[in-house]
């Protein structure tokens, strides 16, 4: 039922402001609730507003949870929005369908109770949660990650909580799957003059807004950032004194003391601090690994000190994409030892095929890589992984090959190269398959994938333990 606008006010005027203005719609709906914006709520109005003129057309809202963006973003802003763009389209996105569908029943619930005061109203037969118009032309539609856009066209995109859980947060593929969908589906909606805004607790350093960040840094759109911590750090946006609560009338210090010792200092950091720091592995201490952007010219040795200095170590899976959920990889590592004795890994394969597919790619990469690396496949227990380790070593005839069978478990194999790495002795060459592996590296043992951690460690090994050359092998670079 619409209410009567003088009744919602302390004072019993009329306010028409309430369609002009984002602040004064917030504390008309506020005060028949007995509330009103604290101060981080009128910094978020004040942007959004600037998002509704056309003065921001990117905005990150970046704030620890329970800080009631959503109800200012995802509720009360967009059903405003309507009162100075009627012809527009929204479309809302949120982690699943259901908790889009939750904003969309709030916000047409509230237009729907002050359609009077607001100038439209809903159309009768188009008011469902997920998706609902007005009669003045205006569209919402709301979506969770992954679904269907075909045939919509948004002029303002709203993405709220887009990540479910730490558990997604920390999976690369669910990163991938976000990301993916936002810039192929989600973005590419946009009309011209589209304005996007993502509200959103930090979860991790490569989740969705910490990716669009990066990007701005690489010539990417630039966002207006509104960064609001739980605790005040240096150069807050409010001005708060250092360590003071974002929210104290419903979280004081005191709580939020409470809550970090709860959570532990990783997820304080993500959640309640707006900064994810990097996931130091428990094995493998990536942060100690470096990047670089190519090998010194003066180092065309293939062999050092009498040993092999260039191995490709393969990984094996025979499992296609196609047969199951999420197979494992098959991974083809290229792992050197510089004249310094400095190991680094220079390329990286990474695949899903068939048994006959996978063969077929180990034998292109061997002719590209030449002969003077060396190859270590492994050999599984059983007739049907010796019968394929003979296959590949005829198939590969001319090369120097070692199978080898696994022996200890996958932690045991990856200590070596591990204290390698700790040592900063282990560095990378600058590759777009970076990202995966040092994620694969930061999870290890306990991530989902080990296919590029067991093929490290046998190049490692083979570098290592392989016997004395017989000769010194050297060829330039360019003949390699």
């Amino acid at each position: 039922m619409e209410r009567e606008q003088e009744a919602l006010w302390p004072d019993g005027t009329a306010h028409q402001s309430i369609r002009t203005q984002l602040l004064d719609w917030a504390r008309f709906v506020l005060a028949a609730q007995g509330l009103q914006p604290s101060e981080h709520h009128l910094l978020m109005i004040a942007k959004l507003a600037l998002v509704a003129s056309g003065t921001i057309d990117r905005l990150m809202l970046l704030m620890p949870p329970g800080a009631a963006k959503s109800t200012y973003a995802s509720v009360l802003f967009p059903v405003w929005w309507f009162t100075r763009h009627p012809k527009s389209t929204i479309v809302a996105a949120a982690h699943t369908a259901r908790l889009a569908a939750h904003f969309g029943r709030r916000a047409r619930n509230l237009a729907a109770e002050y359609s009077a005061q607001l100038g439209y109203r809903l159309v009768r037969d188009e008011r469902a949660a997920a998706g609902w118009s007005t009669d003045q032309g205006g569209s919402y539609y709301a979506t969770g990650i992954g679904g269907t856009l075909i045939g919509r066209r948004a002029d303002l995109v709203l993405v709220d909580d887009p990540v479910k859980s730490q558990r997604q947060a920390y999976s690369f593929a669910a990163r991938e799957h976000i990301w993916d969908w936002f810039r192929s589906d989600l973005a590419s909606r946009l009309k011209p003059g589209g304005r996007i805004v993502l509200i959103m607790t930090r979860w991790h350093q490569d989740d969705l807004g910490g990716r669009l960040l990066a990007e701005q840094l690489a010539g990417g759109d630039t966002w207006d950032c509104l960064r609001l911590p739980a605790l005040a750090e240096e150069e807050d946006p409010l001005g708060r004194p250092r360590g003071a609560p974002l929210w104290p009338e419903w979280e004081d210090a005191a709580a939020l003391a409470r809550k970090r010792a709860t959570v532990g200092e990783r997820v304080w950091a993500a959640l309640y601090q707006q900064s994810p720091r990097p996931l130091e592995g428990l094995l493998f201490k990536t942060q100690a690994i470096a990047t670089i952007a190519g090998l010194p010219e003066s180092d065309d040795t293939n062999v050092v000190v009498g040993r092999p200095a260039v191995v490709r170590a393969w990984d094996l899976a025979a499992t296609s994409e196609a047969e199951r959920n999420d197979p494992d990889w098959t991974v083809g590592l290229r792992l050197r030892r510089d004249a310094s004795g400095r190991f680094v890994v220079e390329d990286i394969i990474r695949f899903r095929s068939d048994p006959d597919q996978m063969e077929a790619t180990i034998l292109a990469t061997a002719r590209a890589d030449g002969r003077c690396v060396s190859i270590a496949i492994p050999q599984d227990p059983g007739q049907a992984g010796k019968y394929q380790a003979r296959q590949l070593v005829r198939q590969l005839a001319g090369y120097h090959i070692i199978a080898t069978r696994e022996s200890g478990s996958k932690v045991t194999r990856a200590l070596p190269v591990a204290s390698q790495v700790a040592a900063t002795n282990l560095v990378i060459l600058d590759a777009p398959w970076n990202r995966a592996f040092l994620e694969e590296l930061r999870d290890f043992p306990y991530g989902s994938k080990d296919d590029q951690v067991d093929a490290l460690a046998r190049a490692f090994a083979h570098l290592v333990e392989a016997p004395p050359s017989s000769r010194r092998i050297m060829l330039p670079l360019m003949q390699r």
